[in-house]
């Protein structure tokens, strides 16, 4: 489509257009499906709150669904589940995001629920307080969940004052304290056509999706714009916290600060977190569980944000075990510093990894995470055969460097939460 405001650019299926103001669209076509996955992107997170209000961005995100100017919570909650489709939305530490799953027929009826809830929320008092109670028993059952909670407790130790450290659902305080005025405040900034990204993939036309979104949001969501860009966080000094829970098991995370995502180093940290404990075949699988039976869940994890990112390992253990598999985890990862990867091992995990790639082409929904990324965080959109280039393309010697500098027991921050620790 062209027009006045409108930029456009197709690479193969993928299509993206700028209506102005900042408003990105990306489609992307999947011939042969019956159904799509629509979503809209806000670029404000928990990280973008102060640490007074933590809690405001996910709040908000409620808070949209309790009824617009157009349609009651109820209707909201009806008009695609009459139709088949689902709607949901989450909250991330750099954005918020609003998706629907829908029949190919049904995409402009989607769109049309997902800019009503993100443009035009009536964000009323009473709703308030009925809402902040929800989040209150979320996060209460957060706290009932320790392999849940520890993640928390271990970002709290990894970036400290920094506002990745913060809790995407907030404290009992914080929620307690968001008024009215926070969430009409955080609203009027930030829910605006400079921060917003809409992306459709499955069977949808491009041409649609964008005179769609430019005749539902025509005249709304104008002003604003994007947070301001966040400090990189201060390296962290390894440290081993222990905090008290009459819990069944012990719940312990290694981890260490990275890069961020738009660091071409990602591929190679993929492939070493995954041949370390992605899987069954994993050294930390077979080790930890199948070998010294110490663990029912052990594996390695990344999340990469813009600034910076984390890599590490979760182990879940019975407190008489927990110490053991501690010093196996450490003593593996001290082997893997040392030593990094065979090549069998990194060949294995490429193909473990382009393999998951192409089974998840068969899914809209992944499609659509991709989509959103590539604008997300101001990336090429790239094709499948550039992607897997990029993971052959990684050496020992890459997985080697970074296996030296971020699995090094002696470099990790490790919180265990359980019994016998400090309360």
């Amino acid at each position: 489509m062209s027009g006045p405001g409108v930029a456009a650019a197709g690479t193969g299926r993928l299509q993206r257009a700028e209506l102005g103001d900042g408003l990105v669209v990306l489609t992307e076509e999947m011939p042969g499906v019956r159904s799509a996955s629509v979503g809209i992107w806000v670029r404000f997170g928990s990280a973008h709150e102060r640490r007074s209000e933590m809690g405001l961005a996910h709040l908000l995100e409620h808070m949209v669904f309790k009824g617009t100017r157009r349609r009651t919570a109820r209707e909201i909650a009806l008009v695609l589940e009459r139709l088949g489709g689902s709607l949901d939305a989450y909250t991330t530490r750099e954005h918020t995001s609003y998706q629907a799953r829908v029949l190919d027929a049904d995409v402009d009826v989607a769109l049309d629920v997902l800019t009503d809830l993100v443009l035009d929320p009536l964000l009323r008092a009473a709703d308030l307080e009925l809402e902040r109670k929800v989040v209150l028993e979320e996060i209460a059952t957060v706290d009932d969940t320790p392999d849940d909670l520890v993640f928390d407790l271990h970002a709290g130790s990894l970036w400290g004052d920094h506002p990745y450290g913060y809790r995407i659902l907030g404290t009992p305080e914080t929620v307690a304290a968001i008024s009215p005025d926070d969430l009409q405040l955080a609203h009027a900034r930030n829910y605006r056509r400079a921060s917003l990204i809409v992306a459709a993939a499955g069977n949808v036309r491009h041409a649609a999706v964008v005179a769609s979104v430019e005749s539902l949001l025509a005249d709304r969501g104008a002003g604003g714009g994007t947070p301001a860009p966040l400090p990189p966080p201060a390296p962290r000094p390894p440290v081993e916290v222990r905090v008290a829970r009459p819990t069944a098991q012990s719940h312990i995370v290694f981890g260490t600060q990275t890069f961020g995502h738009g660091d071409p180093r990602r591929y190679a940290l993929v492939l070493l977190s995954g041949a370390f404990g992605g899987g069954m075949s994993s050294r930390l699988f077979q080790r930890v569980r199948e070998e010294l039976g110490l663990a029912y869940a052990v594996y390695s994890f990344q999340s990469l944000y813009r600034e910076a990112g984390v890599s590490g390992v979760y182990v879940g253990a019975r407190p008489e075990a927990a110490e053991q598999a501690m010093a196996v985890i450490r003593e593996e990862m001290r082997r893997l510093a040392r030593d990094g990867l065979t090549a069998a091992e990194l060949e294995d995990a490429k193909g473990q990894v382009k393999g998951q790639m192409v089974l998840a082409l068969e899914s809209s929904g992944a499609r659509l995470q991709r989509l959103a990324g590539c604008a997300l965080y101001d990336e090429p959109y790239l094709g499948l055969d550039e992607l897997m280039a990029r993971v052959d393309a990684v050496t020992r010697d890459d997985v080697a460097a970074l296996a030296a500098e971020y699995f090094d027991p002696e470099r990790q921050v490790v919180v265990c939460l359980g019994p016998g620790g400090e309360a």
